[in-house]
């Protein structure tokens, strides 16, 4: 039996009124606010605790794995045991890993990350495709039959990629619009779910206009699913988010990390219940 898309798993998310992605950022100023060494204890006790917080609250939560895998082997068995975790409450996991590589190199990325039974199985992955989008294979085919999803770099928020991501191919569209369309595509070419199992990553500080990502534009078919980083402490208001998206970001995930995590694990789960509510508000989600 063929596994959920992980577009139908966010479809329903969605249409319970969850559209924040809690962020697991274990870096040192953040253990320290939580009275944690910066130690591979802190950063599995963030994570276990954001995950019990989040569950049933949050669509999902998205471990940026860099802050694992700088302690080793031992970082990583401590994700594993987050992730574990993750699956036992049903919240979905996006590991940000942000890979990109081409060929078999690119497809043990996908194993890793999103084959069933793998240790450090998560239900998508942040992948980078500037080596063109077809180099994503390995992963996409995780994608079409395995229920996982993945999201494409398109348009980040850090100042420097505005060179590559605005940049203009051959074709005359920029590399950042390019890869929404490959992603909106691809999308239509696979299944009929409401929201698709290929998203992208856009920065919700950006003008997306200056990127030639077109935000009124809704391309039949499946929604094109938005990761969207910087609301919060980045700047971003998240009351803003219908305008900044318009209709491409009809199945938004709103990242929040900082403005859950700094304050410690004291009232973690409020602060991420009253992220969680404002969001949904600001989408205009009917759930409760």
């Amino acid at each position: 039996m063929m596994a959920a898309s992980f577009g139908d798993r966010l479809a329903a998310e969605f249409a319970a009124g969850r559209h924040l992605c809690a962020g697991i950022d274990p870096h040192a100023g953040l253990l320290d606010a939580w009275g944690a060494g910066d130690d591979v204890a802190g950063a599995e006790r963030m994570g276990r605790e954001v995950v019990a917080a989040a569950a049933g609250v949050a669509a999902c939560v998205k471990p940026q794995i860099a802050f694992f895998e700088r302690f080793g082997s031992a970082g990583f068995a401590a994700l594993e045991r987050v992730l574990a975790d993750a699956r036992a409450a049903g919240l979905m996991v996006i590991a940000d890993v942000k890979r990109g590589d081409i060929g078999s190199s690119f497809g043990a990325y996908a194993d890793t990350w999103l084959a069933p039974g793998s240790p450090l199985e998560a239900d998508a992955m942040t992948v980078v495709a500037y080596q063109g989008f077809g180099t994503l294979a390995g992963a996409l085919d995780y994608a079409a039959g395995d229920g996982k999803g993945l999201f494409v770099l398109a348009a980040t928020s850090n100042p420097e990629a505005a060179d590559v991501q605005r940049a203009r191919r051959a074709d005359g569209r920029t590399v950042a619009a390019a890869m929404v369309d490959d992603a909106a595509e691809w999308n239509r070419a696979h299944g009929t779910a409401s929201v698709g199992s290929v998203g992208v990553v856009l920065g919700a500080t950006l003008d997306l206009a200056a990127f030639e990502i077109d935000v009124a534009e809704q391309p039949a078919g499946s929604a094109l699913p938005v990761l969207a980083p910087g609301f919060g402490h980045q700047g971003a208001r998240i009351e803003d988010a219908r305008r900044i998206f318009g209709g491409i970001g009809r199945a938004l995930l709103a990242n929040e990390s900082r403005s859950i995590l700094a304050g410690g694990s004291a009232g973690l789960a409020d602060r991420i219940r009253e992220r969680a509510d404002a969001v949904r508000v600001a989408l205009g989600s009917e759930a409760a």
